[in-house]
């Protein structure tokens, strides 16, 4: 794999821009992406949440622009400005306006939240009934299709990052995926395999093996993401999504025109 195209920063949640574009040289990465957080909505919660954790990169992206510019003088690795902005139906205009002034190398549109809450959240969903817990699922699908009918991002985030919450797994099934992967299809945006949860309990990869056999059905491409935080997880997760691609026959594609 020559391409990381989800790696984030301190202009997020991630560490140093430096540290983090060390260890894609160090990983042997021709080409490194970094895609810190964003929020545009203009709705109380997730405005709320933005003051509490600090993701303000709607308002310090130019900064960190001006950081990678000076990072790819010296730098052996090629370096992308990208973003990855939390998607909602709701905020569609804000969305809109945002990408078209930032003009970043890509975007990679995610969904986060249901029902106002954090989807890695447990305690948000411990005390859900079985039928409120089935209905969430649903609703975080039908955010996804939504998300690729609106077509503004180049890359669609950890398609089932839902699975991740163990208070959600196991809901979705082929009607689920069925109806992603024919959003897709009409889409321009491409999804992205994902190494962001290398876990016992529920896998190393975004999608799932049964959701990426329905996708390849398709024929979709995808693009490779560690979506790590830390240089370390750079270092370990490139060779395991190198191992991915290569275990299910795909090529990777790249996000940037």
């Amino acid at each position: 794999m020559h391409a990381d195209f989800h790696v984030h920063s301190n202009y997020s949640d991630g560490q140093s821009l430096p540290e983090m574009v060390a260890a894609a040289e160090r990983a042997g990465l021709d080409a490194v992406g970094i895609t810190d957080h964003c929020n545009v909505s203009a709705r109380s919660v997730p405005m709320q949440a933005k003051r509490e954790l600090g993701f303000n990169l709607d308002l310090t992206y130019e900064r960190r622009r001006d950081a990678l510019d000076r990072l790819r003088a010296a730098a052996d690795v090629s370096i992308y400005d990208g973003v990855e902005l939390d998607y909602d139906p709701r905020d569609e205009p804000e969305l809109e306006t945002f990408v078209d002034e930032a003009g970043f190398d890509y975007t990679i549109g995610s969904v986060h939240e249901l029902d106002g809450e954090c989807i890695f959240d447990r305690s948000s969903f411990a005390d859900c009934t079985e039928a409120e817990r089935r209905t969430l699922v649903d609703d975080y699908y039908h955010k996804i299709v939504a998300l690729l009918e609106f077509d503004a991002f180049d890359v669609l985030g950890h398609v089932d990052a839902i699975e991740r919450t163990p208070e959600l797994r196991g809901y979705a099934g082929t009607e689920h995926y069925e109806r992603v992967a024919d959003a897709l299809v009409e889409s321009s945006t491409v999804p992205e395999i994902n190494a962001g949860t290398v876990t016992v309990e529920y896998g190393k990869y975004h999608p799932a093996p049964e959701f990426l056999e329905v996708l390849r059905d398709r024929d979709v491409q995808f693009v490779p993401g560690t979506d790590a935080h830390r240089p370390d997880e750079v270092l370990d997760r490139v060779p395991l999504l190198a191992d991915r691609f290569a275990e299910v026959g795909l090529e990777s594609t790249s996000p940037v025109a």
